[in-house]
């Protein structure tokens, strides 16, 4: 068996009965002695294409496992070869850090539809919750405000967004595809598709309290329809007669008339916000990488983002992303083929695939990478419950750490040490193949 070596300093070690140190012509350091096994050279590699087989997938890598001989739920093993077949370098347990916004209970409303991903659906995802929310063109989700703050990422067509700060300051904005708005906790505001789009608007909501759910949420409708009409009389000033057509319950999301979208805030002798609620990632410029592209957006450039930040990032078919994050994070896959492996310390990791549509989520400190195994452009957002935009690099942090000590802790030899980047590389392009 090949084995690991490190240079020991363990005085309870060396007294040890029955152990002799070696013979040596220096005292400068200590000798080399046994200490684990390598790490295993065995290929993990993905034993079928993710989404791509024809034919029923089995639990077998190598020499390892057996055939299915009961019932197979063939579609989701095909979008999952690493947990039918996982790679020899998982182990332990990890919970589940994937779940596809398709096996979300689907609320529809005339004009649109939501569903949501939530600690309730995903245990694991304790920080953060998702929305995936639909208006027709014209359609509203209604005057509402939340306890948590609400971020948001256009997935396509135009939203327009109204809003009122407590110092009485309105805003609207109308946003597009790529685009972002963010509501601190408590601003109460309210989304309509235009029409610039025949299709109306579709956009992911995320929210940073794993225990979030989009059916608690405070609606204008609801909240009137609890208050007797004669306080809502006195406090407009106005006949009672003035409600007797209210809605008796919430409408959530409901038509309506298109609104134009060069349409302009409300005339107000208080004026407008000081820091608007939207941000125009899609007219940001992407910074190319080696295996792809980033576009970062946090509150040094989307001042009121407050309590989320992000990066849209892409990765080309063979590269990878390889980090661990200071804070929770969110991530939703746009585009693309996914691999990612977490590692949750004492030797717990677990290996998931990852398609459009699919959430994941990652605690604050798991290492991990995302990797693009499929031959396309892979587009996903990493979405951190944090104001600023941070991760540690694994190599920047072996590159900037003594060679020596690097080299014992990992038997490394000085020309990988030498070719570490000193420079955070956000995404890493496909290995040489020489």
């Amino acid at each position: 068996m090949k084995l690991v070596y490190a240079f020991a300093i363990c005085a309870a070690f060396l007294s040890t009965p029955g152990y002799s140190a070696p013979l040596s012509s220096s005292s400068s350091a200590a000798e080399p002695i046994a200490t684990v096994a390598y790490a295993s050279n065995n290929p993990n590699r993905l034993v079928y294409p993710a989404g791509e087989t024809e034919e029923a997938p089995q639990p077998i890598r190598d020499e390892l496992g057996a055939s299915i001989l009961g019932p197979q739920n063939i579609p989701i093993d095909q979008q999952n070869p690493d947990l039918l077949a996982p790679p020899t370098t998982d182990a332990g347990t990890v919970g589940n850090a994937k779940w596809p916004m398709s096996l979300s209970h689907n609320r529809l409303q005339t004009g649109g539809w939501a569903r949501q991903q939530n600690a309730a659906v995903m245990p694991m995802a304790t920080g953060m919750a998702g929305v995936n929310m639909r208006l027709e063109a014209g359609a509203v989700r209604e005057l509402h405000w939340h306890k948590t703050a609400e971020w948001a990422y256009v997935i396509s067509g135009y939203t327009q967004v109204t809003s009122i700060n407590p110092d009485g300051q309105n805003f609207l904005a109308t946003v597009g595809p790529g685009d972002l708005w963010y509501f601190p906790p408590g601003v109460p505001h309210s989304l309509q598709a235009t029409a610039q789009s025949p299709n109306g608007t579709e956009f992911l909501l995320v929210f940073n309290d794993g225990d979030f759910s989009e059916d608690s949420t405070f609606l204008l409708t609801d909240w009137m329809a609890h208050i007797p009409k004669e306080v809502l009389a006195k406090n407009f000033q106005t006949d009672v007669s003035a409600f007797d057509h209210i809605p008796g319950e919430e409408l959530y999301i409901f038509p309506a008339e298109a609104p134009s979208p060069d349409a302009t805030a409300v005339q107000n002798p208080q004026g407008q916000v000081p820091s608007a609620y939207t941000y125009a990632l899609s007219q940001v410029k992407a910074t190319p990488l080696a295996g792809g592209s980033v576009k970062i957006a946090d509150s040094s450039v989307f001042t009121i983002a407050t309590g989320i930040s992000v990066a849209e990032v892409t990765v080309e078919p063979g590269a990878m992303r390889c980090w661990h994050p200071t804070q929770d994070e969110w991530g939703y896959f746009l585009e693309g083929q996914a691999r990612i492996t977490l590692f949750a310390s004492s030797g717990n990791a677990r290996t998931y695939n990852y398609q459009p549509g699919d959430v994941s989520y990652i605690p604050a400190s798991y290492g991990h990478y995302v990797e693009n195994i499929g031959n396309t452009t892979m587009r996903f957002l990493e979405i951190f419950n944090s104001d600023r935009y941070q991760d540690i690099s694994l190599s920047q942090w072996l590159a900037l750490t003594p060679p020596e000590l690097v080299k014992a802790h990992l038997n490394l030899s000085d020309a990988v040490l030498d070719n570490l980047n000193k420079t955070k590389a956000v995404v890493v392009g496909p290995a040489s193949s020489s």
